[in-house]
């Protein structure tokens, strides 16, 4: 899969936008993880191969990948002579590499406050979202649903999603007036937190900021993809 560089969908160019090296993303489209990597690069205008492997496509036990992730889990980036496991790794890599100072600034306070929100999403929302949640409800089969966990996961997930309610209620991004890697942590779970079956809570501001991502077209190409192959999984 290649993403255009036509697809940054409001970033303005900058020097280094295309590396002049092949990207590689070792990872099935069908992970949260991946499609956060592709979205992050889908935004910053670069030309991405990703390559399959991992679910039914099978591969992550196998030495060439153990190789690149001694871990045996996806995504892994490669870049020439780079290779790099871990999706917030690559997404800092990526915005570090080839973001304009309003994504990845140059400022280190300024900075500071970029990451700092980045680390919250992928902590307190991502990270209680795709297991706790979606497992839960997607992947588990109806019969064997754990409905109080459910709801306590659920109630868990939106306790972090409250406090992502005011800050773009406030601005119109996670962390200020422009897109940066929080809105990628953030953002790429809000497509199956509104699409799946479970009862939300009325959070007006973010649910705006999620109908703003779904007009963007990296994020339509990257994030809003079907997730049926994972139903009832395990």
């Amino acid at each position: 899969m290649s993403v255009s560089p036509d697809w940054r969908a409001g970033l303005p160019p900058t020097p280094s936008r295309q590396s002049g090296e092949t990207i590689v993303v070792w990872g099935r489209e069908t992970s949260s993880n991946v499609q956060a990597v592709m979205w992050c690069a889908a935004e910053l205008g670069l030309v991405v191969d990703r390559r399959d492997v991992g679910e039914g496509f099978g591969g992550l036990d196998r030495l060439e990948f153990l190789e690149m992730n001694p871990n045996g889990l996806i995504p892994v980036l490669q870049q020439g002579e780079l290779t790099l496991f871990e999706s917030a790794a690559i997404i800092r890599h990526l915005a570090r590499s080839f973001g304009d100072d309003r994504f990845w600034p140059r400022d280190s306070r300024a900075l500071a406050k970029v990451d700092q929100w980045a680390e919250w999403a992928k902590q307190m929302v991502a990270n209680r979202f795709t297991g706790p949640v979606f497992w839960r409800v997607v992947r588990t089969a109806r019969a064997r649903w754990d409905k109080p966990a459910i709801e306590a996961a659920v109630d868990r997930l939106e306790a972090a999603l409250s406090v992502a309610e005011q800050q773009v209620s406030q601005q119109d991004w996670l962390a200020g007036d422009h897109m940066t890697p929080g809105d990628i942590h953030l953002g790429h779970v809000l497509y199956r937190y509104f699409d799946i079956e479970i009862t939300r809570k009325d959070l007006p501001a973010l649910r705006a900021y999620y109908d703003r991502l779904t007009g963007r077209p990296a994020y339509q190409a990257t994030v809003m993809l079907s997730y049926e192959s994972l139903r009832d999984t395990i």
